[in-house]
């Protein structure tokens, strides 16, 4: 048997002992041992003779155990800020976003890791290691953080009237008992067996198995999913797409909803609020986004009006945190392996609140970039209002 596995249990005992109590079980056993036993032990632990003598010492002495420092008073390396008493100063001025000393420094145009700062450090004379670098900059109250998004730039003076005016609007449709729908479309999603974000409730040590790569190739296609929410009714609407997220395809998922949910809810509809982002799809300057609502209003016989939220305050629309928050909650850390799997998972989203959703999958190929002439324009009967034209219009129906 090897001296390692007949000594392995005493060995892991010594291992997790403190300085005192590793010299004073090493001394145990060497005189346990007997003649050679001091040189067994030394081979053993790779403690010196020295150490384990001093062990037999302490053991011999009844007062030496009884002592409850491992170190005496004053013993053991001196801290980094004793050593270098102007390191954290220094330090400072490196973590210092603005001035970082040298502005050509490479450090202040690279991550402050600790191994950047040790390195930086180290170039004018003080020799302190990563983890060292780590310690003191907890001790003056750093930590590692990732970035906010908090900053929504520079508001337009129209964002406040316009957000006004929308609620304004809201109310007077949902008074009138007519419908308020809040649009937008989800982030592309990709169908196959791959990793989806978030984690999920299984058998210990049975985690679902998914793609390692997540090359397209790998998949089945892609899922787009437009969703139209209900504000007043609290029912969500999603039609999954798998070509291209076009006008086309956004006004056709409207007319989705309007023929399976709102004919039902709304049997007597005069008139349709959308509630829309500025850009994408259903962007307020898409010409395709207007062609398309003009034959949806000719079809239903109702005028549709829109209300487009300003520019950069897209996580206000309602649908994001209404709707496509929980879809995102509900099918987290499960693999969108086919389309059948993503339209059950939207449809069997639900909340406390009494949010119910329907999905349906739509096949149809979409065409990009379908041009609009001038003449086709010209053929749609808009009305501009006239608080901001741009972001506010209705569509009337052409007899």
């Amino acid at each position: 048997m090897d001296k390692q596995d007949k000594y392995a249990p005493w060995l892991k005992v010594w291992s997790s002992a403190n300085e005192i109590q590793k010299r004073q079980i090493a001394a145990v056993k060497a005189l346990e041992l007997g003649w050679g036993g001091i040189t067994t032990v030394e081979t053993l632990t790779g403690m010196s003779h020295t150490t384990i003598r001093k062990g037999i010492q302490e053991l011999q002495n009844v007062d030496e155990i009884k002592r409850k420092r491992i170190r005496m008073i004053g013993g053991g390396r001196k801290k980094i800020e004793i050593k270098y008493q102007k390191v954290i100063e220094y330090l400072e001025k490196i973590m210092d976003k603005n001035t970082a000393g040298d502005p050509m420094s490479l450090l202040k145009w690279t991550n402050k890791s600790t191994y950047k700062i040790s390195e930086e450090l180290k170039k004018v004379g003080y020799d302190i290691c990563p983890n060292t670098v780590g310690r003191l900059l907890k001790e003056q109250d750093y930590s590692l953080q990732a970035n906010v998004k908090t900053i929504e730039g520079s508001s337009i003076p129209e964002r406040d009237e316009q957000f006004k005016y929308i609620n304004k609007q809201v109310k007077k449709f949902i008074k009138l008992g007519e419908p308020v729908i809040s649009v937008d479309t989800k982030k592309r999603e990709r169908v196959g067996n791959f990793k989806n974000n978030g984690r999920t409730w299984e058998k210990k040590g049975l985690p679902k198995e998914v793609n390692v790569y997540d090359f397209p190739s790998l998949g089945i296609g892609i899922a787009i999913l437009y969703g139209i929410y209900d504000v007043f009714r609290n029912n969500g609407f999603v039609n999954v797409g798998i070509s291209y997220d076009t006008s086309e395809f956004a006004v056709e998922s409207i007319r989705q909803w309007w023929n399976l949910m709102g004919k039902i809810h709304y049997p007597d509809l005069k008139g349709l609020l959308i509630c829309a982002d500025g850009g994408g799809s259903n962007g307020s300057r898409r010409r395709g986004w207007k062609f398309f609502l003009q034959e949806l209003a000719d079809e239903m016989e109702i005028p549709i009006s829109v209300c487009h939220l300003p520019p950069g305050t897209s996580k206000w629309n309602k649908i994001e945190h209404r709707l496509f928050s929980f879809i995102s909650m509900n099918w987290k850390g499960k693999p969108l392996v086919n389309y059948e799997t993503i339209i059950n998972l939207i449809s069997s989203t639900t909340t406390k609140a009494g949010l119910t959703v329907v999905a349906r999958l739509d096949d149809r190929e979409y065409e990009k970039g379908r041009k609009i002439t001038d003449g086709k324009m010209s053929k749609i009967h808009l009305k501009l209002h006239s608080l901001h034209p741009k972001w506010n219009y209705s569509i009337y129906p052409r007899m």
